[in-house]
């Protein structure tokens, strides 16, 4: 039987969130499956560091988490530093890569690929190896001569590795992986549009922080415009407290819906008219996979700045640098029904050919050629 592994850790919910997605793809494909998460898995220790570390640099001390993100995007660095952190973990990983002696390997976080490739070069392992570029410019920690075949969000993505050196015959953009209920979209035709008069807004909280948040819904309620905004707090149970009391009228007006978790998204994405959010890999793809125009108020330095860039290099999102501009950009969207379109279709030049299915597929290509040559 087939046999897959795959790779993912918890500094940001886009790596774990892709591997589901791609363990449920290889499941209905025939593939004996396993998810193994890096750190929870191999070393409770280095897993605080890790998560916890990641969350306080992010969302605390961004400024400092960009410098080391870039620091760490050179190649000789980036591999030196990945060398000698992983070592604590690699004989453990290897434990459980020698256990399962799968034929496929996805990374779905930068981190196993210094690992794996490690591993791979030392003739430990055989299986053919694929990084999952969760973001829209590839950084050097996803990057090894080691790895058969890279799946990267769009052909930006592509063309950046190809800059950094990979041959473009093992880049392949399908995309970021996502659940397949965002895959489909309901198309808003200029007909459709031309009977909108109130302006549908989902803002997505995710790691923005509670105070950005709240910043946003008071800047949109205040204001005179016609809005009817969705506030997706997900866990963060203190958000939506504090929303749910500050601001009672709105909500029993039907300006405001709050929600917390929700595994409703996706339909809230087909409802509304515009997303508000922070651009992480994961929300933006399925942004980008539903063709709802972006407005991107916070980006966190490193690769969500990088994200941002990509998105308004290809007319996909709109950035602010302060809430108060939220209005007034939604207001231009809201008359300006070419400039919205225009949104919409830059959206569906790039996702058009994501498919989940299609790296599945690459996978089985592989494992043939494989066979076919030894």
């Amino acid at each position: 039987m087939k046999k897959v592994l795959i790779l993912t850790a918890s500094t940001g919910e886009g790596h774990n969130a892709a591997a589901r997605s791609l363990e449920l793809k290889f499941r209905e494909a025939g593939y004996e499956t396993r998810t193994m998460d890096l750190f929870k898995e191999t070393s409770r220790a280095l897993n605080v560091v890790v998560e916890d570390g990641y969350k306080v640099l992010a969302n605390r001390m961004p400024s400092l988490y960009g410098f080391m993100y870039r620091a760490l995007n050179r190649k000789s660095i980036n591999h030196r530093f990945l060398r000698y952190s992983m070592f604590v973990i690699k004989r453990r990983l290897y434990d459980n890569v020698k256990s399962l002696n799968p034929s496929i390997i996805v990374a779905t976080h930068p981190f196993a690929v210094g690992i794996i490739s490690d591993l791979k070069a030392r003739g430990k392992i055989n299986a053919k190896f694929f990084s999952v570029v969760t973001d829209f410019k590839a950084h050097y920690a996803y990057l090894s001569p080691e790895v058969d075949a890279y799946i990267t969000g769009s052909e930006y993505t592509k063309d950046s590795l190809i800059e950094m050196g990979v041959p473009a015959e093992i880049i392949h953009p399908y995309g970021i992986p996502v659940k397949e209920e965002f895959q489909t979209y309901q198309p808003k035709t200029p007909e459709f549009l031309k009977l909108i008069e109130d302006f549908k807004v989902l803002v997505m909280g995710g790691s923005m922080g509670s105070k950005d948040i709240a910043r946003v819904v008071q800047s949109l309620t205040e204001s005179e415009a016609r809005y009817q905004l969705l506030v997706i707090c997900g866990r963060n149970e203190t958000l939506k407290t504090m929303l749910e009391s500050n601001y009672q009228s709105a909500i029993a007006s039907g300006k405001l819906k709050v929600y917390g978790f929700t595994r409703e998204v996706s339909m809230l994405m087909d409802f509304c008219d515009v997303i508000v959010t922070k651009p992480g890999g994961l929300t933006t793809t399925e942004a980008l996979s539903k063709r709802i125009p972006m407005i991107v108020p916070f980006a966190i330095p490193g690769q969500e700045f990088e994200n941002t860039e990509f998105l308004i290099e290809t007319g996909a999102a709109i950035y602010v640098d302060n809430i108060e501009q939220i209005g007034e950009e939604l207001e231009r969207l809201r008359k300006d029904k070419t400039l919205y379109l225009s949104m919409i279709e830059s959206m569906d030049n790039i996702s058009r050919h994501y498919s989940t299915e299609k790296i599945v597929n690459l996978a089985d290509q592989l494992l043939i050629k494989n066979e076919w040559m030894s």
